[in-house]
C-alpha cells in the first residue's frame, strides 16, 4: 500500500505520516521545503518522541520524499498509483495543492480502486474545501469530460487532534509529540471500503466528533493561551499550573461540555471524563509549548464560527449567559503580541473602528444577534485599554 501526504512539517511527520506507516502504508511525503524535503530524501529513518506520562520512541522509516513543485510530474506519477492522499499543510494552502492532486487522480489508470483522499488540517470539513479546489481545476486535469471526478476518487472528511509544540534546536528529522492522539474519519463515503488505518477511528457522523474537538481541544487551548498571557506566563504548562488560569479555562469548558451535551447527546460522564484528559494534557510539562505559540492567529480563533465566538453565539442563541466564554474573548482582545501579524492587525482593527463595527469585522456577528452587545461592551472596553 503506498500513501501520498502533502506536508513533511512535525504534524506531517509525527502525526499522520506515522499512523500512515504503522498502518503498513509507504509514506511519499510531498512538500515545498527544498531542505526538509532533501534531508527526509537522503534519510533511512526518523524518530517519533511521545513525551508525557508514559513516553516512548517510535521510529519511521520506508518512506520517501519528493518537492511538489519542482518535481510536480514525479508527485503526479505517485499519486496516480498511489491507495491513499492525505495532507496536512494548513487549510489555506489546499488551493495550491489542489491542482497537482487533480492532475494525479486524472492520471489514474482504469481498474484502479478510486483514491482515498482525506484533508487532515485543524478545520471543520477541510477535505470539503479540498474537493471543491480540485473539482475547481477537474476538467482541465482530466482533459475529457468522459473522465468523472467521483468515480476516481473519494473524498471523506476527518477530525484530527494531537499536540506538536515547536520543536527544540537540532533535533533534525526527529518530531517531539504528545501521547495522545485522535484521527476520527467519516466513513460514509467509502462505501464499506474505508482505508486499514488501525490508528484512526471511522465513523458514521463526524459533525459530533469535529465540534467536541473544536469546543473542548480548540478552545480551551487558546483559552489557556490568551488567560496565561494576560498572566504573563510563558509556557502552556505554566499557565495552567496557575490556579487563577486554571479554574478560568475549566470554566470555560463547563460552558462547552454543556452545548455539546445538549447538542450532540454525548454523556455527561464520558463528556466530562473527555475535559478532564484534555487539561491533564494541556498541564504536560514535558511539551514546551508557549502561551505566544498557541495564541497566535487571534483574528482567526475570534471569527464566526470559531472556538470562542461558535461555542458562545450558540449558548446565547438557547438563552445561556457564557460568562466564562466571554472572559476568555476579553481575553485574547488583548493578545498584544508584536511577533504575530494577526495580533498587530487586531490591534488596528481596535484603534481604527467604533466598538459595533469592530466587533462585526473581528467576530462576524450581526448587531442582532443576542451575543453581539456582549461581545461589543468587551471590544469598548479593549479599546479603551489600548
Amino acid at each position: 500500500m503506498k500513501a501520498v501526504h502533502f506536508g513533511a512539517g512535525n504534524i506531517g511527520r509525527g502525526f499522520v505520516g506515522l499512523l500512515l506507516h504503522e498502518a503498513g502504508y509507504e509514506v511519499v511525503f510531498a512538500d515545498v521545503a527544498e531542505d526538509l524535503i532533501t534531508d527526509l530524501a537522503a534519510a533511512d529513518s526518523y524518530r517519533v518522541h511521545e513525551v508525557g506520562e508514559h513516553p516512548t520512541v517510535r521510529t519511521v522509516e520506508n518512506f520517501r520524499a519528493l518537492n511538489s513543485t519542482r518535481q510536480e510530474a514525479e508527485v503526479i506519477a505517485e499519486i496516480s498509483t498511489a491507495d491513499v492522499v492525505t495532507t496536512a499543510v494548513g487549510p489555506h494552502i489546499l488551493k495550491f495543492v489542489a491542482p497537482v492532486i487533480a492532475k494525479g487522480i486524472a492520471a489514474r489508470t482504469a481498474g484502479l480502486a478510486p483514491l482515498q483522499v482525506m484533508a487532515c488540517e485543524n478545520a471543520i470539513n477541510a477535505t470539503d474545501i479540498l474537493k471543491s479546489e480540485v473539482s475547481a481545476r477537474w476538467d482541465g486535469a482530466a482533459g475529457s469530460l468522459d473522465d468523472k471526478l467521483d468515480e476516481k476518487a473519494v473524498f471523506a472528511n476527518t477530525a484530527v487532534d494531537r499536540i506538536v509544540p515547536n520543536q527544540a534546536a537540532g533535533q533534525g528529522l526527529d518530531v517531539t509529540v504528545e501521547t495522545f492522539y485522535e484521527w476520527v474519519i467519516d466513513r460514509t463515503p467509502f462505501a464499506g471500503k474505508e482505508p486499514e488505518i488501525p490508528g484512526a477511528t471511522f465513523v458514521d457522523e463526524l459533525e459530533p466528533y469535529i465540534e467536541r474537538k473544536l469546543f473542548t481541544v480548540n478552545t480551551g487551548h487558546a483559552a489557556a493561551a490568551y488567560f496565561g498571557f494576560q498572566g504573563g506566563l510563558e509556557k502552556i504548562s505554566e499557565a495552567m499550573a496557575d490556579q487563577d488560569v486554571a479554574a478560568d479555562v475549566r470554566a470555560v469548558l463547563d460552558e462547552t461540555k454543556e452545548l455539546l451535551v445538549a447538542k450532540h447527546g454525548f454523556n455527561r460522564d464520558e463528556q466530562e471524563s473527555y475535559v478532564q484528559k484534555i487539561l491533564g494534557r494541556f498541564s504536560n510539562p514535558h511539551l514546551p509549548d508557549t502561551v505566544n505559540r498557541v495564541g497566535r492567529a487571534p483574528l482567526r480563533k475570534l471569527s464566526r464560527h470559531e472556538r470562542f465566538i461558535g461555542p458562545a453565539a450558540e449558548l446565547a442563541e438557547r438563552g445561556i449567559v457564557p460568562e466564562a466564554l466571554l472572559g476568555a474573548i476579553a481575553a485574547a482582545l488583548r493578545f498584544n503580541d508584536p511577533a504575530d501579524a494577526e495580533a498587530v492587525e487586531l490591534g488596528q482593527i481596535l484603534a481604527s473602528l467604533g466598538a459595533d463595527e469592530a466587533t462585526a469585522k473581528i467576530t462576524g456577528l450581526n448587531p442582532e444577534h443576542p451575543l453581539f452587545q456582549a461581545v461589543s461592551a468587551l471590544v469598548a472596553e479593549a479599546k479603551a485599554a489600548g
